[in-house]
């Protein structure tokens, strides 16, 4: 199989780029890939082919940006050349651009393939029915939430033209089924990015215990919280904390790590890193004792929790969306804390940094749940289901060859 693969990719600062990286990277061992071609947005910088040469071939093709017109145009005319015989798509509503008719003619995609009988699946890492906009920082406006409501319904309609629509958590499969009457909607989980040969041994290095988050902040994501929570356990226990803030702005909120690197420059042992490199992500996670979700609302099944397992870390997730729907459906554990209250965050901060024992306990169930689903076993569902359109798409191409001859 010729595959292509439509998807921002590192080093784009478009969101799902991480995603792609490591399914490619699965992708490019199975014996049924013959050839990967990636789709992919315009970067300054080459992008990042890092891992192992073995392999099948893989050509990249710079096609689109973010918020352009011309996305569907350009990115079809790549498909006509490079003719792949199967075409995935990682996608988000705001994969293509954060302006409505770019967004709605990017996502028009799948159906273009659909129409050149190109077997084609959608990976749909959220769906806008199960985003608050308000907390997720859309809009807190009653009529406009109404708009997006049914802006994310036109969009989804488009989407549910492709041959298969993945989604990552059962919830959004059940939704889909209901409220659009989707014959075509499946579930294949997130899965797991790394999953280490060695199980981890759960311990920390000397020095203070990192309370660590890795995201893209400002929007449903913020650190204030979080930084004010470890000052109440610092005063309360006398534990040497080091808060480590690891990542960048959300791109719809320039400026925001640096506002909080102002505003609480007078808090001690508060280190932000910047943007984290795939290289240096092992070691980010390997040296926490804990990982912190400060989140207000959830947009989509979280790398980052699947990341934090697959390492045996503790986790302390707010209880909500989507974080509280992986708990029930994959296993994960963690401390929970109400997302707006800081002194909630702080007990469960403390319950895991005081406890080491607890803290091993969670580390261990959650790599259990991590390795349930590693990436190599989701390129294989993504597979097994192409199989099944091709010998659908076959079956219905020979129908139609019968009654043309009679």
């Amino acid at each position: 199989m010729k595959l292509a693969i439509v998807t921002a990719y590192p080093p784009s600062k478009v969101t799902l780029n991480e995603y792609a990286y490591h399914l490619v990277k699965h992708f490019r061992q199975k014996q049924d890939v013959t050839e990967i071609v990636l789709l992919t947005d315009k970067t300054k910088g080459e992008k990042d082919m890092s891992f192992q040469e073995d392999g099948c071939k893989i050509s990249v093709k710079e096609c689109w940006e973010f918020n352009s017109y011309l996305n569907i145009v350009n990115v079809t005319k790549v498909i006509n050349q490079t003719q792949p015989e199967a075409v995935l798509f990682n996608l988000q509503f705001m994969k293509f651009g954060d302006k409505k008719i770019a967004a709605a003619l990017g996502l028009m995609l799948p159906l273009v393939c659909k129409l050149k009988r190109i077997p084609n699946i959608v990976l749909l890492h959220n769906i806008l029915e199960e985003v608050d906009l308000g907390s997720a920082g859309f809009t807190s406006n009653k009529i406009m939430q109404k708009i997006y409501g049914f802006i994310g319904s036109t969009l989804t309609r488009l989407i549910l033209q492709a041959d298969t629509v993945a989604l990552t958590i059962q919830k959004y499969v059940d939704v889909l089924e209901k409220k659009y009457n989707a014959k075509n909607v499946t579930l294949i989980p997130h899965g797991t990015f790394e999953v280490t040969t060695e199980k981890p041994d759960y311990s920390i290095p000397n020095g203070p215990l990192q309370v660590m988050t890795f995201g893209k902040f400002g929007t449903y994501k913020k650190v204030e919280g979080m930084i004010e929570a470890v000052e109440q356990v610092r005063a309360k226990t006398g534990l040497d904390l080091e808060v480590v803030i690891a990542g960048t702005d959300n791109p719809n909120v320039p400026g925001y790590l640096a506002k909080v690197q102002e505003d609480y420059k007078h808090v001690p042992q508060v280190r932000f890193t910047g943007y984290v490199e795939e290289n240096e992500v092992p070691t980010l996670f390997k040296e926490s004792a804990v990982v912190v979700f400060p989140y207000t609302s959830t947009t989509g099944s979280s790398g980052v929790l699947h990341q934090a397992g697959s390492y045996g870390k503790a986790v302390v997730m707010p209880d909500l969306g989507d974080l509280a729907l992986l708990v029930k459906d994959e296993g994960y554990k963690g401390e929970f804390f109400e997302s707006t209250s800081v002194k909630s965050l702080a007990r469960a901060i403390e319950a895991i940094v005081t406890n080491d024992a607890h803290r091993i306990a969670l580390g261990k169930a959650n790599y259990e749940a991590a390795t349930a689903y590693p990436m190599e076993k989701i390129a294989d569902m993504y597979l097994n289901n192409f199989s099944k359109i091709i010998t659908k798409k076959g079956a219905q191409t020979d129908v139609v060859f019968q009654s043309t001859n009679g």
